[in-house]
C-alpha cells in the first residue's frame, strides 16, 4: 500500500511537470508572439515616419510649386507693366502727331490771317527748332527704350540665371532626396538583415531551446528507466520477501508436521505403554 501511495505521489508529480512544461510552453508562445508583435508595432511606426518624411516632401514640393506660381505672377505683372508702357508710348506718338497736325493747322491759319512772311519764318524756324527738340527728345526716348530692352533683356538674363540656379538647386535638393533615399533604402536593407540575423538567432535560440527540451526528456526517460527499475527491483524484493514468506511458512509447516508426528509417536507410545499395562 504504501508503495502504492508511493507511485501516485510520483505520477502526481509527473503530472505537475508535464503542465510546468505546458505552461513554459505557453509562456515561450506568448513571448514569441509579444516579439512579433513588437516588431509589428516598431515596423508600423517606421512606416508612420516614412510617411511624415513623404508629407514633408510634400509640403517642400507645395512650397516650391507656390514659389514657381509667384514667379509666374510676376511675370504676368511685368508683361502687364511692358504693355502699359507701350500704351503710354503710343499715346505719346499720338499727342505728337497731333501736335504736328495743330502745327499746319497754325501755319495754314498765320497764312489766311496774312501775317508777315518773316514772322512767320521765324515761327516756323522755332517750330522746326521745336520738332528738332522734339525729334531730339523722340531720339533720347528711343535711345532710352533701347535702354530699357536692354535692361529688361539683362532682367531677363538674370531672371533666367536665377532659374537656372534654382533648377540647379532643385537638381542638387533631387540629389539629396535621392542620397537619402539610398541611405534609406540601405538602412532598411539593414534592418531587414538585422531582422533576419534576429530571427536567425531566434531559430538558433529555438534550436537550442528544442536540444535542452530533448535533453530533458532524455534525463527523463533515463530518470523513469531508472525510477522502473528501481521499481522491478522493488518487486523482485518483495517477490523474494514473499518467497522467504512461505519458505518460512512452509518450514513453520514441516515444522508443524514433525510435532504432529512426535504427537502421533508418543500417542502410540502411550498406546504401548497402555497395551503393556494390560498385559500386565
Amino acid at each position: 500500500m504504501c508503495s502504492e501511495r508511493e507511485r501516485e505521489r510520483e505520477r502526481e508529480r509527473e503530472r505537475e511537470r508535464e503542465r510546468e512544461r505546458e505552461r513554459e510552453r505557453g509562456r515561450e508562445k506568448e513571448s514569441k508572439s509579444e516579439r512579433e508583435r513588437e516588431r509589428e508595432r516598431e515596423r508600423e511606426r517606421e512606416r508612420e515616419r516614412e510617411r511624415e518624411r513623404e508629407r514633408e516632401r510634400e509640403r517642400e514640393r507645395e512650397k516650391e510649386r507656390e514659389r514657381e506660381r509667384e514667379r509666374e505672377r510676376e511675370r504676368e505683372r511685368e508683361r502687364e507693366r511692358e504693355i502699359e508702357r507701350e500704351r503710354e508710348r503710343e499715346r505719346e506718338r499720338e499727342r505728337e502727331r497731333e501736335r504736328e497736325r495743330e502745327g499746319v493747322r497754325e501755319i495754314e491759319r498765320m497764312n489766311e490771317r496774312g501775317r508777315g512772311r518773316e514772322r512767320e519764318r521765324e515761327r516756323e524756324r522755332e517750330r522746326e527748332r521745336e520738332r528738332e527738340r522734339e525729334r531730339e527728345r523722340e531720339r533720347e526716348r528711343k535711345r532710352e527704350r533701347v535702354r530699357e530692352r536692354e535692361r529688361e533683356r539683362e532682367r531677363e538674363r538674370e531672371r533666367e540665371r536665377e532659374r537656372e540656379r534654382e533648377r540647379e538647386r532643385e537638381r542638387e535638393r533631387e540629389r539629396g532626396r535621392e542620397r537619402e533615399r539610398g541611405r534609406e533604402r540601405e538602412r532598411a536593407r539593414e534592418r531587414e538583415r538585422e531582422r533576419e540575423r534576429e530571427r536567425e538567432r531566434e531559430r538558433e535560440r529555438e534550436k537550442e531551446r528544442e536540444r535542452e527540451r530533448e535533453r530533458e526528456r532524455e534525463r527523463e526517460r533515463v530518470r523513469r528507466e531508472r525510477e522502473r527499475e528501481r521499481e522491478r527491483e522493488r518487486e523482485r524484493e518483495r517477490e523474494r520477501e514473499r518467497e522467504r514468506k512461505r519458505e518460512r511458512e512452509r518450514e513453520r509447516e514441516r515444522e508443524r508436521e514433525r510435532e504432529r508426528e512426535r504427537e502421533r509417536e508418543r500417542e502410540r507410545e502411550r498406546e504401548k505403554e497402555r497395551e503393556r499395562e494390560r498385559k500386565r
